[in-house]
Parts: structure tokens; sequence; C-alpha cells
């Protein structure tokens, strides 16, 4: 089995396949035009709901998925469940997803990371960041809006935790270790148990993933080669059963390992 950090497309030469998800044709239309601008992507299908997302994701086994989250019949959450179900029963290849939301409808995308989406991103991002984005999710790497859309991330996920309200202090201090996963109070017993496969240097390694450190960050951090880095998160995102970065932070904030301090 490929460690989920080194997985990428099947023909890493082609242009990467992107699949667009939304209800608003308008929309689509834009993203299209900004990604086959590019020399290195596609768009491989579109779709104006989930339900036909799934049969369109099912067709073409797209590299990209671009969801968007409320939609009509089948919703962006609903239907990024239904795709990696079908990866994991190995029907199709796991596109990397990325779920697109309004200012208003954050706890939407929160629901869809949980259910293994790789990031999220607000309907009006910037084109290039759009690109960057969909390159960094290929190479293994997560993408998480910027400002109030990561304050809720954390607001959501802390305050399982017991911290309670945390107002604006999760966008202004980087995660930090927990003493122990009952220090901070445990969210779920069973993340605490894959946690406890994890070797010390691996647990420092994850409390970094969790501040937002690239593996380059890491290395310097830690004094170690970025080979030796994209080993260790390999390992730990094999070890915790995770897609990817963004599934690996979530399971590091429930069991208790990283929690915020203001």
């Amino acid at each position: 089995m490929t460690p989920p950090e080194t997985q990428t497309q099947t023909n890493p030469g082609a242009a990467l396949r992107i699949v667009l998800i939304d209800d608003q044709a308008l929309v689509r239309t834009g993203f299209a035009m900004v990604i086959d601008s590019q020399p290195d992507m596609s768009v491989a299908g579109q779709a104006a709901d989930g339900d036909d997302g799934v049969t369109t994701v099912r067709t073409v086994e797209p590299d990209v998925v671009l969801m968007d989250v409320r939609m009509p019949r089948v919703d962006g959450i609903a239907a990024t469940e239904q795709i990696l179900a079908l990866a994991d029963a190995g029907q199709i290849r796991t596109p990397k997803i990325v779920v697109l939301t309004t200012f208003d409808e954050d706890e939407y995308a929160l629901r869809a990371l949980r259910r293994g989406a790789s990031g999220f991103l607000l309907k009006d991002t910037m084109p290039e960041i759009l690109l960057e984005s969909i390159r960094t999710v290929i190479d293994g790497g997560a993408v998480i809006a910027p400002s109030t859309t990561r304050r809720l991330l954390d607001r959501q996920l802390l305050a399982h935790l017991g911290d309670g309200d945390l107002s604006d202090r999760a966008t202004q201090s980087a995660p930090q270790p927990a003493e122990s996963p009952s220090a901070a109070g445990l969210l779920d017993e069973a993340a605490a148990q894959r946690l406890e496969s994890l070797t010390p240097r691996e647990r420092e390694v994850l409390t970094l993933i969790a501040s937002g450190l690239s593996n380059t960050e890491i290395g310097d951090e830690l004094c170690l080669a970025k080979p030796t880095v994209k080993t260790h998160v390999g390992r730990i995102l094999m070890k915790l059963e995770a897609r990817d970065r963004v599934q690996a932070v979530i399971l590091a904030y429930e069991a208790g390992l990283v929690h915020a301090h203001g």
C-alpha cells in the first residue's frame, strides 16, 4: 500500500483531471475558465448536484474534485462521503476533494472535513489561490481557508474538548501539545488509541503539522532532512488511518494531543 502522503495521480506526466460539482452554472463556468487556462490541468467533468457529481466522479475518476457544500438532492457532505466510500471499496481511484463554501457555510465545510475532504476554500478565493490549492492537495498537503474559516475550525473542535468559547484566540496562537489526552478532555477514545501507536518523534511532527508547518519548516524546527520528515508524515497518516494532513490534525484535536492557548 502506498503511504497516503506519497499518493499522486495515476499518470504524473498527464494534466490533472478536475471535476466541478456546484449547482450554480456561473460558478462552474468561472472555475472552469481558470482551471483550463493552466497547461497542467483540465476540467474532466461537471455536475449540478451531489447525486450527478458522484456519478460523474465514478465515470471519469478525476484527480481532484471541487465540491460545493449546499446543493439540491444530495449535498456536498453526503457526496463526499459517497465518493470516498467508493474509493475505499476499490471501485474508483481516491480523488482529493476540496469543498467550497461561502462565509455562512463554514460549519458544513467542517462536517465535510470530518467525512474525508482534503480541505475547504471560500468561493470568492483568488484564482491563483485556487490553482495553488489544487496543486497542494495533489502533493499530499491540505488547504484550509484563512481568517474566519480557520477560527471556526479551531473553535468547533476545541469546544468539544471542553475549552469553551475561544473567541478570536484560535487565530492568534498556534496549537500546543497537551500534557496528556486526559488533560484536554477526550472527545474520541478511538482517536486516542490510534495516537498511542505513534512514536514520540511522530507526535512531535503531528503537533507541528497541527501548527500549520510545511515539511520544510518541520525539518528546520526539528533539524531533520525533508525526506525524513516526509517519511514521518507518511507513517503518521498510515498509523492514524488518515487520508491526509487535515484528517490527522482533526484527530489530534479530538484526542487531546494538541490544544490552543490564548
